[in-house]
């Protein structure tokens, strides 16, 4: 069993707006996010949403993820993460970490990451474009409880850094390496796509 958990709890400082719940291809960001998930080999999708939790449950109530609430979501995105991992089905394998703000990650790149690390068995596989690394992050279930007992200035690159040794890359495309912090990222992400 193959898990994801989209992060989704941020306040989203710098875009000055719930981007998540901002159009494109006639749904939001987040929508296609969950959407392009649905259509891959992943189990079990767990949204983790916190200051916008409101509208971003009402936008997936006819949907079939699992949504939770991170209280802490202000110390940043290793704790939705940490939150998303203490809720996954205790069959999970491996778990994808993957951003609320990317609305174009392929389901053929997620299924090739999660096709790599059935083959291949290595404790992390990150998706790499023009040299360099982007999400979906999967993480196999050995690194769950170090993950989940990270210290209070530790993140999930720590982890990473621990056991690059058992990382697996994956080619991707240019959408692995780009998300929406900013108003001007959001206007070329749309530009791009049209």
């Amino acid at each position: 069993m193959i898990s994801a958990v989209v992060l989704a709890a941020g306040k989203a400082e710098r875009f000055r707006a719930n981007k998540l719940l901002f159009p494109v291809n006639d749904e939001t960001i987040l929508e296609n996010v969950v959407k392009n998930l649905l259509k891959s080999k992943v189990d079990e999708i767990i949204v983790v949403v916190g200051f916008y939790a409101r509208e971003l449950r009402e936008k997936l109530i006819r949907s079939t993820v699992k949504i939770v609430y991170n209280p802490k979501y202000e110390e940043g995105m290793s704790s939705s993460f940490i939150e998303g991992l203490r809720n996954v089905d205790r069959r999970s394998k491996a778990t994808l970490l993957v951003l609320g703000d990317q609305p174009f990650i392929s389901s053929r790149i997620i299924d090739e990451i999660i096709k790599v690390y059935q083959e291949r068995r290595p404790l992390i596989v990150s998706p790499v474009y023009g040299g360099k690394k982007g999400h979906p992050v999967l993480f196999d279930r050995v690194l769950y409880d170090e993950i989940i007992n990270l210290g209070k200035n530790q993140v999930i690159r720590d982890v990473i850094h621990r056991h690059i040794d058992s990382m697996a890359l994956v080619k991707a495309d240019k959408w692995t390496a780009k998300d929406v912090d900013t108003w001007e990222e959001y206007i070329e992400l749309i530009k791009q796509r049209t």
